[in-house]
């Protein structure tokens, strides 16, 4: 099932995150509360593999994953691409609770 690589141009991907977030901050207001924490997990290793099922689910933390990002904030010299999953795990979070 193996597809094409998706280009994504890193000026649209912030557009659209602003976007996201005005949409978010004009319904849900300046700071959003996240009513869970705990979270499954799928390894990197299995998460792309669509044709097979996963087995090495592992629990994941909102609160690890926003402590992870509130530590880049203050240490930004310290930014690594993981941040971006952290981020992810904390936006989807949002974007499965706010309507």
């Amino acid at each position: 099932m193996a597809s094409e690589p998706v280009q994504i141009p890193i000026d649209q991907l912030r557009r659209a995150l602003g976007v996201a977030l005005r949409h978010i901050e004009a319904s849900a207001g300046p700071t959003v509360t996240l009513k869970e924490d705990l979270f499954w997990s799928v390894s990197v290793d299995e998460l792309y593999d669509v044709g097979t099922e996963p087995q090495a689910l592992t629990i994941g933390q909102l609160s690890e994953s926003w402590q992870h990002l509130e530590d880049l904030l203050a240490h930004q010299d310290q930014a690594v691409g993981y941040h971006l999953v952290w981020l992810a795990d904390v936006i989807r979070a949002i974007g499965q609770d706010v309507p």
